[in-house]
């Protein structure tokens, strides 16, 4: 899917190559967004969602995961992106979030979103940008993040 991507390393879309009880170890015992997160709730988002694995192409190996709430029509949000701590420092996560901006693009979305509160320098390089007019968002949640640690 993207030309970044280093050798040795894959990317699906196939839902049957995820492996969900690695990707919930990630996102519950290893992020600040979900840490916690209930096994049933993962599985349910995974479900609802666009998901991206990337692999090691000889073993097969998940090493990375991505994940898109999106209407294939006007609006994605890009989620739950994670890169295994021993794949981490290969340009992984970067070739990861090109491949999603790149499948995306084919459906002619006037925008994907995403909120990170330590990877900006990575998101750009794939060309996402700050809000233009953040007064414009609003947003309405029982758990409510917050602002951004700094």
């Amino acid at each position: 899917m993207s030309a970044h991507l280093p050798e040795g390393y894959e990317i699906s879309t196939d839902p049957d190559r995820l492996d969900t009880d690695l990707i919930h170890h990630w996102l519950s015992t290893d992020t600040y967004w979900a840490l916690g997160r209930d096994r049933r709730k993962q599985e349910l988002a995974i479900a609802g969602s666009l998901n991206f694995g990337l692999y090691e192409s000889t073993s097969g190996r998940q090493a990375a995961y991505a994940r898109v709430v999106t209407d294939h029509a006007t609006f994605a949000w890009l989620c739950d992106v994670y890169v295994g701590r021993e794949d981490r420092g290969k340009g992984l996560g970067g070739a990861l979030v090109e491949a999603v901006a790149d499948r995306l693009a084919a459906c002619g979305l006037p925008r994907i979103t995403l909120a990170t509160n330590d990877a900006h320098g990575m998101y750009e390089k794939a060309g996402f940008r700050a809000l233009a007019a953040p007064e414009q968002w609003m947003t309405l949640g029982l758990a409510d993040p917050g602002p951004p640690a700094g």
